[in-house]
């Protein structure tokens, strides 16, 4: 096994209506990437999938992934419904939310929890959290992240979830 120094939560940043297979899809032909970005992806009624052994690393976090696992809930942002020029209703993706559902949060859990063996002293961070601290004060403000991922704040959350 490898070391795991990071167990990394994710969002897809999409709909929660997202398949899996749609985005294993996205990885490969618009990204070209040949491993998928994430080890476990969890749908809205909180069902998942391995999608990826956590013995070899993913496309979770780059330049981090050595040492990584990664969790992902499919959704992450407000998906608002508009009317393009041809008269079709189309989604469009908004801001950052929270959305996770209920059976997520406690998938999230289960997983995590049946990680811990496996990576007893990996940190629980969110994608954000990889972010630069560009006025070097050692609190992440939103407007250093690189991304929004996950849309929460997942030290506070492991706190509140007694993780």
């Amino acid at each position: 096994m490898r070391r795991i120094d990071y167990i990394v939560l994710h969002c897809t940043a999409g709909p929660q209506n997202q398949t899996i297979d749609t985005i294993k899809r996205y990885w490969k032909n618009e990204l070209g990437w040949s491993k998928p970005g994430y080890h476990y992806l969890i749908n809205a009624d909180g069902s998942y999938e391995k999608i990826h052994p956590i013995e070899s690393p993913t496309n979770g976090v780059a330049g981090n992934n050595a040492h990584s696992i990664h969790i992902s809930y499919i959704g992450g942002v407000e998906v608002l419904q508009s009317i393009n020029k041809s008269g079709k209703v189309i989604n469009v993706v908004g801001k950052s939310v929270d959305n996770r559902t209920e059976a997520q949060i406690a998938t999230q859990i289960a997983i995590i929890k049946k990680l811990k063996p496996y990576a007893p002293n990996a940190k629980i961070v969110g994608h954000r959290d990889f972010s630069p601290d560009k006025n070097h004060d050692g609190i992440l403000q939103p407007n250093e992240w690189m991304k929004a991922c996950p849309s929460f704040d997942v030290k506070s959350w492991i706190k509140s979830v007694g993780l």
